[in-house]
């Protein structure tokens, strides 16, 4: 089939809910559902205009893709398949249904993330021997903090760059006030699908401005020296995000309304002892492939962080303003829902870059973050027309 261009025409996320919170009696296909279907309405495109369905998921098991898919009255016909690259997977999702239009095999897939962490299957590891109790398996964003091992990689990043925990708190605390003056200045309305009419379902749960003096306080993981704590790190949180990504043709048909385009993607791994630098070396993976392409014309960066520490790294190894990070917040603020946090991303970009009245003014940005085990993904998007 012939090579053709696709476009993100809409895109929309649910709330981020703590884990028992906002999401708690929320399955994940009661996530999902209401967000794919407000993006198709905002494309003005029906259910049986689909042609694929991609989610990316990494507490659920088996398909849950097939699920949504049927809970959102996708016809029965429509293909629908999962991907597992943990922390990646919603971007990932979004880039392979780009990929998916642009080789001619679709006209309209709907591609992103949904993690139902309150809801999610228990997960339990077999015992070595018939003498041994069987232990629940963890999920974390980050490796397992109870172990200090694991935790010292974690440290790495902020202490090989001499990052003290006093920055890394003053950037968490920016990143709950830029969310507040986003919240403000209702720059999430029209991104956030609100399950019921009241407040708290239109916004992050945990967006709310701390004090400065509670985030020093706060412990670290790791004392007496560690730098890492609750305050300056992002949690787990429940979520949904979906983009709608359409061919050159029906695009066009729908009047070539403002769109994202992908330009680039990468994907990169890296040592256990580099953790926390993955979503960094994936970006600068895929600059090396942007010939000719100017850094500085990117305007905006949307990461979603494990700590404040890689924001920080982020800014002085790829030379990026601090001011272009998550200008309303990362996830610090708002949550990290897993396997939906790079589809939270995308549609991050798309509220700024074409939803936003400053679109003219801003034309590039970058969606990164790194994955458990030591591997990040970036992807590279331009607004058009």
């Amino acid at each position: 089939m012939p090579f053709s261009s696709s476009y993100i025409i809409s895109a929309r996320r649910s709330a981020l809910g703590r884990i028992g919170g906002l999401h708690r009696n929320r399955r994940i296909a009661d996530l999902a559902a209401p967000v794919i279907l407000a993006a198709l309405e905002d494309a003005g495109l029906k259910p049986r205009d689909v042609d694929e369905l991609i989610v990316g998921n990494a507490s659920e098991g088996g398909n849950p893709a097939r699920l949504i898919s049927l809970a959102a009255g996708l016809p029965e016909t429509v293909a629908s398949h999962s991907i597992d690259r943990q922390c990646a997977s919603g971007l990932d999702a979004i880039v392979s249904a780009v990929r998916l239009v642009e080789a001619g095999e679709a006209d309209v897939v709907v591609a992103g993330g949904a993690e139902s962490l309150s809801t999610a299957p228990w997960r339990v590891a077999k015992p070595k021997s018939l003498y041994q109790l069987p232990h629940f398996m963890r999920v974390e964003p980050v490796p397992d903090l109870t172990d200090d091992t694991t935790f010292e990689a974690s440290e790495l990043l902020p202490r090989r760059l001499g990052i003290t925990r006093a920055r890394q708190d003053v950037v968490a605390m920016q990143s709950h006030l830029k969310a507040e003056a986003a919240r403000s200045a209702r720059r999430f309305v029209g991104e956030i699908v609100p399950f019921r009419a009241n407040a708290e379902e239109a916004r992050d749960q945990s967006a709310v401005e701390p004090d400065l003096d509670d985030l020093e306080e706060m412990q670290p993981f790791a004392p007496p020296h560690g730098t890492l704590t609750p305050g300056n790190t992002s949690s787990l949180h429940d979520g949904a995000a979906f983009v709608v990504v359409v061919s050159e043709r029906v695009w066009r048909e729908r009047g070539a309304p403002g769109a994202l385009r992908l330009i680039s993607a990468a994907a990169q791994g890296v040592g256990p002892d580099n953790d926390g630098a993955a979503p960094i070396e994936a970006m600068r993976k895929l600059y090396n492939r942007l010939n000719g392409f100017k850094r500085e014309e990117i305007d905006v960066v949307e990461m979603s962080e494990s700590s404040a520490a890689q924001v920080i790294a982020l800014s002085e190894l790829l030379d990026v303003d601090l001011s272009k990070i998550n200008p309303h917040g990362g996830a610090i603020a708002r949550g990290h829902p897993l396997g939906a946090a790079g589809a939270v991303l995308v549609v991050r970009l798309f509220s700024t870059l074409v939803r936003a009245r400053e679109r003219a003014a801003q034309k590039y940005g970058v969606a990164t973050l790194g994955a458990i085990g030591g591997l990040g993904l970036a992807a590279l998007f331009e607004a058009v027309p």
